[in-house]
């Protein structure tokens, strides 16, 4: 098994909000793994700061978050977030706004992990996807 961690829990024990202990009590023993999703978003927000000093930090938690065990998209990744972000338009709530966060559902989707998220909102009108959250 595993557990496919969602970037704001990532930001959150960068700024400290979170532990890696907080992280591990829902997560257990079961291995955690990173998307090249989140890695993109983190390296957004390295290259968005104007303060050096933020610049280096965030830069700093990314190499480290990039030794964990990065899941790859690939074809059949492609074809479930098609058929995910079909499916969320035919029900009105569509996938435009949340592109990301619908790849992150699809890469936990194909390898059968749960999404662990403290923004349950944007994943739990996913269908097949299984969450795992965390209250701040």
């Amino acid at each position: 098994m595993g557990v496919l961690i969602d970037t704001c829990i990532w930001i959150d024990v960068e700024r400290g909000k979170l532990s890696p202990a907080d992280v591990q009590m829902i997560t257990g023993a079961e291995p955690v793994f990173i998307s090249p999703i989140t890695i993109a978003e983190l390296a957004f927000g390295v290259e968005i700061t104007d303060s050096e000093n933020i610049k280096q930090k965030r830069a700093a938690a990314l190499e480290r978050l990039k030794k964990k065990p990065v899941l790859t998209i690939d074809s059949d990744t492609g074809s479930i977030f098609g058929r995910l972000s079909a499916a969320l338009r035919m029900t009105g709530r569509g996938a435009d706004f949340r592109i990301q966060d619908v790849w992150i559902a699809s890469q936990a989707i194909q390898n059968g992990f749960p999404v662990l998220t403290k923004n349950t909102k944007d994943f739990q009108d996913i269908p097949g996807l299984n969450l795992l959250s965390i209250g701040l």
